[in-house]
């Protein structure tokens, strides 16, 4: 950049003027770089409603699937008996008694202050006839819970006190529990190898004095249609019957003598939801193209101004809106959309009457599936072609813009280049006319101090 030497000899303000004269030449680029604004603006509205239009073609997508009309919901005439309706459940009833309760084998052995054995083995035989024998470091109860917490037995330990013996020596009971619950879940003890224990040689250590059962393993048991000839027991290792009716687990919480009448009946709501969820997805879609297609008004200087919205006149856009409204509102089969509450507005959007959906629904669901499928399906394809992430009519706009933005912005940083150099050559230029007018004056002030020094000539009288 030239040495500036403001007004130093023309007395002009010439960086306020190179200022001024910069703003003219960067008028195109001013225009460029609005440009750049107000695309960037049109490709983040892009970018919205193409969100919007993916998550219509979401839900389209869930209600035009036959689960959306197969859902069902399991009651229970009683808390003891909970029950859980699932994909493939369908209507029916049933009555039910809970007899008992699925339950672990917990037992205890009699007291002692140390393992009565050396070396300290036992054997644990499980209810299927594996045998695992565990050998602990030393008599020490801490290390036979240890050996047997450390083995894959299938039980645990653990050690609870059990006052003193005559010698006033603190006693211990194990406490041995089934990791496994249910009836498979059973298990005996030996005190010795598992060869003593197939033998029979080697002693029961549940069964010793002082030993108890405090808890059997069992599997839970219900009884269906209890006091009759049809009369069916079933069991479970645990306290969930899974399919005692088709797609339907049933939970025990008590034991109930009275039956306990389960019923799975078509889960109305849930329908009525997904259906209300479509019509919302679609009413943003519209909703948000409508608002950003629109021209305000605003009070500027005592006038009214008017601004297009960010769509007002995109044909594409008003595409896309009249595809989806008209794939949401077209009859079906000869029937309208409105039959089952899904109604075109004067407002050119939808709405949803959720009792008129739920009426219909009641009345004839075979119809109401048909028409919703169908609307479902429509909407669906509609949204895929638009906002397909690869050539969706939506993403190809957007790399559309972008693309355009990208080469605006080049041209941006152009005139930068370009405004610099004019910067550059209109400093050197004043720079230049500044000491041309400062040789001038002194060369003026040189011929005038000449001048002053000549020698005047004087009239003879």
């Amino acid at each position: 950049m030239a040495l500036g030497i403001d007004g130093l000899a023309s007395g002009l303000d010439t960086t306020t003027l190179i200022n001024q004269l910069m703003q003219l030449e960067a008028r195109p680029q001013v225009l460029l770089k609005n440009k750049v604004t107000d695309s960037q603006t049109f490709v983040s509205a892009l970018q919205q409603l193409n969100t919007r239009v993916a998550s219509l073609g979401s839900a389209a997508e869930k209600a035009a699937l036959p689960a959306a009309f197969n859902a069902f919901k399991a009651t229970s005439s009683s808390t003891n008996l909970t029950a859980t309706a699932g994909s493939a459940a369908s209507a029916g009833s049933m009555d039910i008694t809970v007899d008992r309760l699925a339950q672990n084998q917990v037992s205890v052995t009699a007291a002692m202050t140390a393992w009565p054995d050396s070396p300290p083995v036992i054997t644990v035989t499980a209810a299927d006839g594996t045998a695992t024998e565990i050998t602990a470091a030393t008599s020490s109860l801490d290390d036979m819970v240890s050996a047997i917490n450390a083995s894959d037995s299938g039980i645990t330990a653990v050690k609870v006190a059990s006052g003193v013996n005559a010698a006033n020596e603190p006693q211990y009971r194990l406490q041995l529990s089934s990791e496994t619950a249910g009836a498979a879940g059973g298990f005996t003890v030996h005190r010795g190898t598992a060869a003593a224990t197939a033998a029979e040689t080697a002693t029961n250590l549940l069964t010793e004095s002082g030993a108890a059962q405090i808890k059997a393993a069992q599997d839970a048991k219900v009884t269906l249609w209890a006091g009759t000839d049809a009369a069916q027991a079933v069991t479970s290792s645990s306290n969930t019957f899974t399919n005692l009716l088709p797609g339907v687990d049933v939970t025990a919480a008590k034991v109930s003598t009275d039956p306990v009448t389960i019923t799975v009946a078509r889960d109305q709501a849930a329908t009525t939801k997904t259906a209300k969820d479509l019509v919302d997805s679609l009413a943003g879609v519209l909703g948000y193209i409508a608002t950003n297609s629109s021209v305000t008004t605003s009070e500027s200087t005592g006038s009214s101004v008017a601004r297009a919205g960010l769509f007002t006149g995109d044909s594409g856009v008003r595409g896309i809106s009249d595809r989806v409204l008209s794939a949401a509102t077209a009859p079906v089969n000869g029937r309208s959309p409105s039959e089952i509450g899904i109604t075109l507005t004067r407002t050119g959007t939808v709405e949803f009457d959720a009792e008129k959906f739920g009426k219909a629904l009641a009345e004839d669901p075979a119809a109401v599936q048909d028409i919703l499928t169908q609307i479902a399906s429509r909407v669906a394809g509609v949204a895929t072609e638009t906002s397909d992430k690869f050539d969706g009519a939506i993403t190809l706009r957007i790399q559309g813009q972008e693309s355009e933005v990208k080469e605006l912005n080049t041209q941006v940083a152009e005139w930068d280049r370009r405004l610099e150099t004019r910067r550059s050559t209109l400093e050197r230029t004043y720079t230049n006319l500044e000491v041309q007018l400062s040789q001038l004056q002194s060369q003026g002030d040189w011929l005038t101090a000449q001048l002053a020094n000549l020698p005047r000539m004087e009239r003879s009288k």
